[in-house]
């Protein structure tokens, strides 16, 4: 088994969506979330988190119940409608029976009751990784490839290779979506977000993995994207 070090590095890909009201809160958990994640957005209101969880770019949301016009269980509520299964971790000092059985029918990874140590956080975030990945820490590709989503390497008849932040972070956007197509947009919204590089830009990061994989594992679907057969 991995030590924590290496299961928390399967987050350093990863973009989370953090929801607090009080701004100085906020600041601080962005803070610490930035050393263990890729990328890292706070807002403080309900409706904001909504709006920014319905774009579909976050791998991980964490919540405050207590927050302007939605509160944070209501908030989660309508994500579980068409996101059932994005990690979600709520970050409240509500501790009331209410709040935790609502929290436990909405399919909740780790309700931390505040003030939580760094040690509820960190075991927290574990949970988080390890349910991103589906606890698979080796995922087989082909018959002679396999990646490490803690080392982000591929290995091939014995020969180990280190893949890119972008070519990781694309990677296990693909994995997270077997067999489902995946258009330009979609890509570009994850990798990118508000920069606009070129297509080419995306379709060398691909022709790099289809070398270091195998050339049919991420087939291309004409003027429209790809798709990750598995």
């Amino acid at each position: 088994m991995k030590n924590n070090h290496d299961i928390l590095e399967i987050l350093s890909t990863k973009k989370v969506l953090c929801v607090e009201d009080e701004e100085i809160i906020l600041t601080n958990i962005v803070e610490s979330l930035e050393l263990f994640f890729g990328k890292v957005v706070g807002v403080r209101d309900g409706n904001e988190a909504l709006e920014e969880a319905t774009r579909g770019v976050y791998d991980v949301l964490m919540f405050d119940i207590s927050l302007p016009h939605i509160d944070g269980l209501a908030v989660i509520k309508k994500i579980r409608q068409f996101n059932k299964k994005i990690p979600i971790v709520i970050l409240s000092a509500h501790a009331e029976q209410e709040y935790l059985w609502r929290a436990v029918e909405l399919k909740i990874t780790r309700y931390l009751i505040k003030p939580y140590d760094k040690e509820s956080l960190i075991g927290a975030l574990e949970e988080v990784a390890l349910e991103l990945v589906d606890h698979r820490l080796n995922v087989p590709m082909t018959p002679t490839c396999s990646y490490d989503v803690c080392r982000k390497t591929l290995t091939s008849l014995g020969t180990t290779t280190h893949l890119s932040k972008s070519e990781s972070q694309l990677l296990e956007y693909f994995l997270g979506r077997p067999n489902q197509t995946v258009t330009y947009e979609q890509l570009f919204e994850y990798m990118w977000e508000f920069e606009q590089p070129s297509k080419e830009a995306l379709k060398s990061i691909i022709k790099e993995l289809r070398r270091k994989i195998s050339s049919s594992f991420i087939k291309n679907l004409y003027g429209v994207g790809y798709v990750c057969e598995v």
